[in-house]
């Protein structure tokens, strides 16, 4: 049961471009009373392999700006030791609705990015222009740091945030941080789950079980982003961490 419902959840995260690990920590937790950590443990350890498929994919297509996906990358990987260490000090009773909460803040930030990309043009146009040299490098820094701390600290991808970054700071195109972000997301969700690996959290049965549904699914899904209207690619984006949220909200 828990394959068949991560080949879906994984189907969804290809088309979308997502990461997924806030949802996949919803569906865990609500769907099959998997323990809060332990599901942020299986969410970012399945992760690493699920954005991997995923970025193949999209790399073909010509979508990953490998230069910022890197420096990028490598940046989250402190981050997202250092959010693990906070994730351990903080009960399970508040741990959930904090990752449900920055589920819904995801979703607050794709709306932005996607219904009224407008609001930020002037300052993406004027970003893009000096996105050079030394300011390159420390905005992929402060994006990875800041990202990479929020994934581990609250089992999240991260992917909105990451995704609005590299639109607002490096003026890239939708698909372009699409496929970007699940580059940048791999290294991070590598470092948290062996951070939570090392701590004794992650369930062996229930980390195979998702990684195999999640990573075929996301392979799939990925090859079918560009049949998917624009327009109905942007309410997938959003709905995922909106029903992720209340998901955990509510459990």
């Amino acid at each position: 049961m828990i394959f068949a419902g991560m080949f879906l959840l994984g189907c969804l995260l290809g088309c979308a471009g997502t990461g997924g690990a806030g949802l996949t920590i919803a569906l865990l937790t609500v769907g099959y009373s998997v323990s809060i950590h332990t599901a942020i443990a299986v969410s970012l350890s399945c992760m690493t392999f699920t954005v991997l498929s995923g970025a193949i994919s999209h790399y073909r297509e010509g979508e990953v700006l490998l230069k910022s996906g890197l420096a990028t990358g490598a940046a989250g990987i402190l981050g997202a030791l250092a959010g693990t260490r906070m994730a351990f000090l903080i009960p399970p009773r508040f741990l959930a609705p904090a990752t449900a909460i920055m589920l819904l803040l995801t979703t607050a930030l794709f709306y932005v990015q996607l219904f009224h990309s407008h609001l930020i043009a002037d300052f993406v146009a004027r970003n893009k222009q000096t996105a050079t040299g030394n300011i390159f490098y420390l905005r992929c820094c402060l994006i990875g740091l800041v990202t990479g701390t929020l994934s581990g600290a609250f089992g999240i991808g991260a992917t909105a945030f990451i995704q609005i970054s590299l639109m607002l700071f490096f003026g890239v195109s939708l698909y372009q941080a699409i496929g970007t972000t699940m580059l940048i997301i791999f290294p991070i969700a590598a470092a948290g789950g062996l951070s939570y690996l090392f701590s004794g959290m992650l369930d062996p049965y229930v980390f195979i079980q998702t990684l195999a549904g999640l990573t075929v699914g996301s392979f799939i899904g990925a090859k079918f982003t560009h049949l998917i209207p624009k327009e109905i690619l942007r309410y997938i984006m959003i709905a995922m961490p909106l029903i992720g949220g209340l998901a955990l909200l509510t459990h």
